[in-house]
C-alpha cells in the first residue's frame, strides 16, 4: 500500500541553508533523505525505493554478462591492507577490536576478494571469473558536501574480474564497460566515458563514466573524438606571442613586483611570456623546480604520476635558503633539478633572477638551463585536443569507474594459478565500481526544473502519483479510491495522495516528487466523467475517461 496518508514522506517548502547542489536541495525537500551527521544520510522510504530501482538495473546487467553476486564484509583485518600498501590511505577508517587487533572499515573490497580468490582458485581451468557485490563503504571524507555526492558512508556496486593474462583482462574490461553503458542508458542519464587517473586503486589504466551537470565535482576535457578527466588530459596549448630573443638573459629592475600579472603589466607582455617557477620537495630527492608558462596551472596528479613519487610545496624558509626571495624565483643559475612543462617552448621568456627586485628577460629554456621535459600542466578550454578539435571543459559527476588492476593486488596477496605447463603465475585482475546514489543525484541534476524533480520512469519511486482533491466520505474520494485499486490491480506502482490537505499543497508536492505521470481526481473533472493526467517530463496533459483511466494511464507510461 502506498497511500500518502500512511507513507513516511516529509516534504519541505525550503531547502537546507547549507545546500548548494540541486540534488541536495531537492532530495531533502522531496522527503527522500535526511541527514544524521556530517556526510551521513538516512534514506527515507521514497529515496530508498529509487536506490533499489537503480540497484535492480545494475544487478540485471551484471548478471547478463555472467558476473556472479556475492557479499563481503565491511569490517576487515588491517593486515590485508598493510600487505597491499593501502593501509596508509588517509580516508581509510582504522580501528581496533576488543583484543587490540587492528581492523579497517573498507572503502573498496580488492583486498577481501583477492584473498578469497587466491585461496580457492589454483588452476587456469577456473579462469576467467567475475563477481560483484552491492555493499556499504566507509570513507573518512575530510569535507563531506553536496548531499549524497560526497559522503562518509555510501553504497557501491563493485565488480572484480580474474583472468590468466592481459588479453583476458582486456576482454573482461570491455565487457564490463558495455554493461555500464547499458546501465546508464536504462537509468536515463546523459553520460560519457573518459580516460582517468588510476589514483589509490593502482594498476595500468582506468576509465570513468561521467554525467555532465553543473554540480559535478570533476572537470572533463571534451573535443570531437576525445574525452578525458582534466586530472590526466593532455592537449596542445594555445599559442602565445613572445618578445624578440636575446643573445643572453638580461636583468630587469622590478621593485616590489612579485606576481606574474604585476610584472606582465610593467613590461607590457602577456602572462604566457613568463616562466612560473614552483619549488617542490620530492621524497628522497629534496628540492626540485617545476616550470610552467605564466598563464598555465600546475596539474599535481600529472606531476606526481610523471615523477612516480610524492611531493609537497616547499616552505618559504626552504626556498629562501636554497634559491632566493619568494616572488623573484627563476631557473637560471639555480643549480637545482628542473622539470619543465612540455608547453614551455620558444626562446624568449621572463622569470625571476633569484635576487630581490630583479627579473631576467630573454631566457631561452633550451640554452640557459638544463631540464627534464614533462607534461604537468592543466589543460584549458580552447586548447587543441590530440585529434585536432578544440577543447571545452565541462563539469560532471563521476557515476562509475573501471580499472585495469593487472597484478597490483594478486602479487602482494599471493593470488596465483598454475598454467597449462604447471608454472605458477599471478592472476590478472580488473575492478569496476558504480555508485547508485551518484546515479540518483546525477539524474536529479540533469532533469530537474524549477518545480522539482523530473524522474526517468526506470528509476522513479512510483510511476504514477494519484491525487484526490476530495475529502474522505465525498463521492469524488470514492471514485479516486476505486481508481487507485484498479491501477494497483493492473500492476502499476502508484503513490496515492489521500491526505486531508489542500489542493495547492498536494499538487505542489506532486511536482516536487516528480513521478512520471500525475493523475488528478477532482470534482470538476469527475463531473465530466474524466480524470486529468499530466506527464511530468513534457507537461503534456490528457483527459482520461474514468471507466478506462487505469488502462489509458498505463498506455501513456508505455509510450
Amino acid at each position: 500500500m502506498s497511500r500518502l496518508s500512511q507513507t513516511f514522506l516529509p516534504t519541505l517548502k525550503d531547502a537546507p541553508a547549507d545546500a548548494e547542489a540541486v540534488s541536495h536541495k531537492l532530495m531533502v525537500r522531496a522527503g527522500l533523505i535526511r541527514q544524521l551527521g556530517a556526510g551521513l544520510w538516512t534514506y527515507l522510504p521514497a529515496g530508498w525505493r529509487v536506490q533499489r530501482r537503480v540497484e535492480g538495473i545494475i544487478r540485471e546487467e551484471m548478471e547478463a554478462i555472467g558476473c556472479q553476486e556475492m557479499l563481503m564484509p565491511v569490517l576487515q583485518p588491517a593486515d590485508l591492507w598493510q600487505k597491499t600498501g593501502r593501509y596508509g590511505i588517509e580516508e581509510l577508517f582504522k580501528l581496533e577490536d576488543r583484543k587490540g587487533s587492528p581492523m579497517v572499515l573498507a572503502l573498496t573490497h580488492e583486498e577481501a576478494v583477492t584473498t578469497h580468490v587466491g585461496r580457492e582458485i589454483r588452476s587456469y581451468r577456473r579462469l576467467p571469473l567475475s563477481v560483484f557485490h552491492i555493499q556499504t563503504k566507509e570513507r573518512d571524507e575530510a569535507r563531506p558536501r553536496a548531499g549524497v555526492l560526497r559522503t562518509r558512508e555510501f553504497t557501491m556496486k563493485d565488480a572484480y574480474t580474474f583472468d590468466r593474462d592481459e588479453e583476458g583482462l582486456a576482454r573482461a574490461y570491455e565487457l564490463q564497460a558495455d554493461a555500464y553503458a547499458r546501465i546508464f542508458d536504462r537509468c536515463g542519464l546523459r553520460w560519457y566515458r573518459v580516460e582517468s587517473d588510476v589514483g589509490m586503486m593502482g594498476g595500468s589504466g582506468a576509465d570513468e563514466f561521467m554525467a555532465p551537470c553543473p554540480a559535478g565535482e570533476d572537470e572533463v576535457a571534451l573535443a570531437p573524438g576525445y574525452a578525458a578527466n582534466v586530472e590526466i588530459a593532455s592537449a596542445e596549448s594555445q599559442p602565445v606571442e613572445l618578445p624578440p630573443p636575446l643573445d643572453a638573459p638580461e636583468e630587469v629592475h622590478t621593485p616590489g613586483l612579485v606576481k606574474v600579472d604585476e610584472v606582465a603589466e610593467h613590461l607590457g607582455l602577456p602572462r604566457g611570456a613568463f616562466i612560473k617557477t614552483l619549488p617542490i620537495i620530492v621524497e628522497g630527492r629534496g628540492m626540485v623546480l617545476v616550470l610552467l608558462r605564466g598563464d598555465h596551472r600546475l596539474n599535481e596528479i600529472k606531476l606526481r604520476n610523471g615523477m612516480k613519487s610524492d611531493f609537497r610545496q616547499a616552505r618559504a624558509e626552504e626556498i629562501e635558503e636554497q634559491l632566493g626571495p619568494v616572488g623573484y624565483l627563476g631557473p637560471v643559475g639555480s643549480g637545482l633539478p628542473i622539470i619543465k612543462d612540455a608547453a614551455l617552448t620558444g626562446a624568449s621568456y621572463v622569470s625571476g633572477a633569484n635576487k630581490p627586485n630583479t627579473h631576467l628577460r630573454g631566457i631561452d629554456p633550451s640554452r640557459d638551463f638544463e631540464s627534464h621535459k614533462m607534461d604537468v600542466r592543466t589543460v584549458e578550454a580552447g586548447d587543441t585536443a590530440p585529434g585536432g578539435g578544440e577543447i571545452k571543459i565541462e563539469a560532471a559527476i563521476e557515476v562509475g569507474n573501471i580499472f585495469k588492476l593487472g597484478t597490483r593486488y594478486s602479487e602482494p596477496l599471493g593470488a596465483t594459478y598454475l598454467d597449462e605447463d604447471g608454472i605458477e603465475k599471478p592472476i590478472v585482475m580488473g575492478s569496476y565500481g558504480i555508485g547508485p546514489a551518484r546515479i540518483v543525484a546525477a539524474s536529479i541534476e540533469q532533469g530537474a526544473d524549477e518545480r522539482g524533480i523530473v524522474w526517468p520512469q526506470a528509476i522513479a519511486p512510483w510511476a504514477i502519483h494519484l491525487v484526490s482533491l476530495a475529502k474522505a466520505g465525498e463521492p469524488e474520494r470514492d471514485a479516486a479510491d476505486r481508481l487507485y485499486e484498479e491501477l494497483q490491480s493492473a500492476g502499476a506502482e502508484v503513490l496515492y495522495d489521500d491526505r486531508d490537505a489542500g489542493p495547492g499543497e498536494k499538487l505542489t508536492d506532486a511536482e516536487l516528487l516528480g513521478c512520471p505521470l500525475r493523475i488528478v481526481a477532482g470534482r470538476r473533472g469527475l463531473a465530466e466523467g474524466v480524470v486529468e493526467a499530466s506527464e511530468r517530463a513534457t507537461g503534456a496533459e490528457h483527459k482520461l475517461p474514468l471507466e478506462d483511466a487505469a488502462a489509458q494511464a498505463l498506455s501513456l507510461l508505455d509510450d
